[in-house]
């Protein structure tokens, strides 16, 4: 698509208030495919008063007409699919096949979720003597990350345009150009001019004056734990709600019953996708001792079929970051069964597929997120013993077990602390709620739990 040289703001393109501009690279080949306008404070200032002007008329709307308008959206997004997989694949590396399949296919889930919830919903119950009202929050604030630039747009606007909110969206700087096509899609659509408003801009700058802008009652975002803390702060100054989706170190429990082979596989599967760039991957692979060195080659062959099939990282300092991650890996006594540091290519922000052996919980691999193809295998002794390790990060996001029995899986699952575990590989729900425990967050998306989050209750006493 050509990008546009300036916001979508109250249903129309304007200029920017500046003249600074974002360049935006592939990271495939390192060159510049396009420029957006770097907004500042001036830009996220007409967007919210463009959102608050048009904040009434839509929280009025009645449920089926907003269902109706998201439905729109989903069969635009349907109608531009290949559109959308191509942007995104230009603008984040992802293989093409990923891009339809997930960057692309996965939003047109969600949105169509969301259509029928906003229809569904229980918007009004009786309670006792009490009627309760469930009413939209207002103005959000939605701040989204590069590593799934649509999913996460759809995950935050659709819930917000169900429950009545408008909204103001300051995407990832590295991925805007799929922003851009959304805001097309949003006015091909017919919603409402001045209900959804885009700002592209920097985190700093813009991301930061939206989370601070006064005319905003929610702020949802989704990245670093680091950011998150400070929007948080900078809420709770304000006395104003967030919804925080931030970092993860997921645990992948093999029980010493499972089907060993699957699970390795599908583990390491689950790692390579995205390059790695996925909050809730299962980066350690948690393997009782007797099957461990089983379980480490069965990982580094899983790793060397994606060799040549996983894309590049989103940037050069992304690329720097992991290459740092697995050098520290090696220096703290971490043994490479794959991949390594090396830069695989001349060209591109590519890492290798990469697997470490013999890491122990404290290791930083095993610690931090390092948001690249990595993973690390740890031994357990006992279940007790796994489940310590699983636990024992400041992350909670995501999670998996596997178990010859499901019962003996579950109850496992039930034990971590974890908003999301997957059962002997249990597949994607768009009506699951999404978050974490402990520093992985704060709300959930996806689903009617995702769509609480944009809804504040009145009770009328009779």
């Amino acid at each position: 698509m050509k990008a546009h040289d300036g916001m979508y703001i109250g249903g129309a393109w304007r200029p920017a208030a500046g003249r600074d501009a974002i360049a935006v690279v592939n990271p495939a080949d390192e060159q510049v495919i396009a420029e957006v306008p770097a907004g500042g404070a001036e830009d996220v200032d007409a967007a919210v008063r463009a959102a608050r002007a048009a904040l009434p008329a839509w929280a009025a709307t009645a449920p089926a007409e907003r269902a109706a308008r998201i439905a729109a959206l989903r069969d635009v997004l349907v109608a531009r699919k290949d559109e959308i997989a191509e942007t995104v694949t230009a603008e984040l590396g992802a293989p093409l096949p990923f891009s339809q399949a997930v960057h692309a296919g996965v939003p047109i889930l969600v949105a169509g979720s969301y259509a029928g919830l906003a229809a569904s919903y229980a918007f009004e119950e009786k309670v006792g003597n009490s009627t309760v009202y469930a009413e939209p929050v207002g103005v959000v604030g939605a701040i989204t990350p590069w590593n799934y630039p649509l999913h996460q747009i759809v995950a935050k606007v659709a819930p917000a345009l169900a429950a009545g909110c408008t909204i103001v969206l300051k995407p990832a700087e590295d991925t805007p150009l799929t922003a851009q096509l959304f805001a097309e899609a949003v006015h091909e659509a017919g919603v409402p001019a001045g209900v959804f408003n885009l700002v592209t801009g920097l985190g700093p700058v813009a991301g930061q004056a939206l989370a601070e802008h006064e005319g905003v009652d929610l702020v949802s975002f989704t990245g670093s734990t680091a950011v998150g803390r400070k929007i948080g702060a900078t809420a709770g100054a304000a006395v104003k709600r967030v919804a925080l989706e931030l970092g993860g170190k997921s645990a992948n429990v093999i029980l010493p019953s499972a089907d060993l082979a699957k699970a390795v596989a599908v583990g390491v599967a689950n790692v390579m996708g995205n390059s790695g760039q996925t909050c809730s991957a299962w980066t350690r692979m948690l393997v009782h001792t007797s099957q461990y060195d089983e379980a480490v080659a069965l990982a580094a062959e899983a790793a060397a079929k994606y060799g040549d099939r996983i894309g590049p990282l989103v940037n050069a300092k992304q690329h720097a970051r992991v290459r740092g991650y697995i050098e520290k890996g090696v220096a703290e006594g971490a043994r490479l069964v794959a991949g390594g540091p090396e830069a695989p290519r001349e060209q591109g922000y590519f890492v290798s597929p990469t697997v470490f052996a013999d890491v122990t919980p404290e290791m930083t691999v095993a610690q931090e997120e390092i948001f690249g193809p990595v993973v690390s295998l740890i031994r357990y002794e006992d279940e007790d013993d796994a489940l310590r390790i699983a636990n024992g990060t400041v992350y909670g996001l995501a999670g998996a077990v596997w178990a010859g029995d499901e019962a003996e899986a579950v109850a496992f699952a039930r034990r971590m602390d974890t908003g999301q575990v997957d059962i002997n590989g249990g597949r994607f729900n768009p009506l699951a709620p999404f978050g974490g425990y402990k520093q992985s967050g704060v709300g959930r998306e996806l689903g009617s739990h995702g769509l609480a989050e944009y809804l504040q209750t009145k009770s009328l006493q009779f």
